[in-house]
């Protein structure tokens, strides 16, 4: 792969906004710093989410890396000799390109999406960004499987976690500067699957999705996919960091007051393709779309209420049965009469999960994984 002067510099910023790419109001709605996907610019696309549409998670803002003079440094006692930072173990981008690769289609999921549904859908007050279901996109990466990497800069049998920290700005939160956005991985999983991703659906990573490379953690919450790496400590002993214990872990009710163990795997999670509050016609024949996804397995089949629960028929699934992003379905309704409608949707997964009536209650609005209730004005 080329490494082109506007892949190194990277484009100019839009605005002087902490997010590069353009926000066009029929794609995203924006907080901040985020951009959360509108669930209807997906209708029509194909199984991966168009880059132009994959939703944007940052602490702080995307950086500008040239990728000519970055290196990604690997230190720390879990590597033979315990290079410090001082003496890491240094690759650069080309050293990457030449590595083994590997391609995964994978979804990446925000922690906290659905979290407006604790208190929009459970009347349960939470604190963070108000994502409704769009902080998730699928896409096909390719890279170096992280365990390559490690076993290049000599990987001890002591090693029990890894932790990659970013190059975005320093993260500051009530006044107190945290440090780079950064959160430990077990070395079993990190030998599992996790890659180092330089591609996103068959181009170099775009700025804000992690350019030059990124951690890919299949299944497992957003935030341990790390953008714009820059530097892996390897330990033999547990690492920790706010991303660990102060974030990303559930909090309050019926948790300890440590917190949970920090969250790993993702919950399972249905969408229709519509607007919220969408307006559908009477007596009208229309297909609803939507996926479905789980950090448990592969999605096997998801059920759609057009009444609000009362009952509940099989979707079919759109030829991506098993596929290890999500499941597509489509269903056909012909809504009777004009009036309110709730829609809902359901999946059940591989591992026998199947998403639940209530979302269990966290303070920080995670993990949100009970069945939506999708309101729509038949007209």
């Amino acid at each position: 792969m080329e490494i082109t002067d506007e892949a190194a510099a990277g484009p100019v910023r839009a605005a002087d906004g902490p997010i590069l790419k353009p926000l066009p109001p029929e794609l995203f709605v924006v907080y901040g710093s985020n951009a959360e996907m509108r669930w209807e610019a997906m209708r029509e696309q194909g199984y991966h989410t168009p880059v132009d549409r994959f939703f944007v998670r940052d602490h702080t803002r995307t950086p500008l890396i040239d990728a000519r003079t970055w290196r990604l440094r690997l230190f720390g006692s879990g590597l033979h000799g315990s290079p410090t930072p001082e003496r890491a173990v240094e690759f650069s981008y080309e050293d990457l390109l030449g590595l083994p690769a590997r391609s995964i289609s994978a979804f990446i999921e925000c922690t906290g999406n659905a979290r407006s549904l604790y208190a929009g859908q459970q009347n349960q007050p939470v604190t963070g960004s108000p994502w409704k279901l769009g902080a998730v996109g699928v896409a096909r990466w390719r890279g170096v499987p992280l365990s390559i990497v490690l076993e290049r800069a000599r990987l001890t049998d002591r090693a029990v976690d890894v932790m990659p920290r970013g190059l975005d700005p320093d993260f500051i939160d009530g006044g107190q500067n945290l440090g780079r956005v950064r959160r430990p991985l077990p070395v079993a999983k990190a030998l599992d699957d996790v890659l180092l991703a330089y591609e996103m659906n068959g181009r170099p990573l775009p700025p804000d999705h992690g350019f030059p490379v990124r951690l890919v953690v299949p299944s497992w919450v957003g935030i341990s996919c790390i953008k714009w790496v820059g530097d892996i400590e390897v330990s033999d002993v547990p690492l920790f960091s706010p991303w660990n214990t102060r974030y990303y872990r559930l909090f309050g009710p019926g948790h300890p007051s440590e917190g949970s163990a920090p969250l790993t795997r993702q919950v399972l999670k249905s969408a229709f393709e519509l607007p919220w509050d969408a307006r559908l016609s009477a007596g009208r024949r229309t297909a609803l779309h939507g996926r479905s996804w789980s950090g448990g397995g592969a999605v096997r089949h998801v059920e759609v209420s057009t009444d609000g629960g009362r009952t509940w028929r099989r979707a079919r699934s759109r030829g991506d049965r098993g596929a290890p992003g999500w499941l597509r379905w489509e269903f056909p309704w012909r809504p009777a009469a004009p009036g309110p409608q709730v829609l809902m949707a359901r999946a059940a997964d591989a591992s026998g999960a199947v998403q639940p009536d209530v979302a269990p209650y966290n303070t920080l609005g995670y993990l949100f994984g009970a069945v939506v209730r999708h309101r729509v004005t038949v007209v």
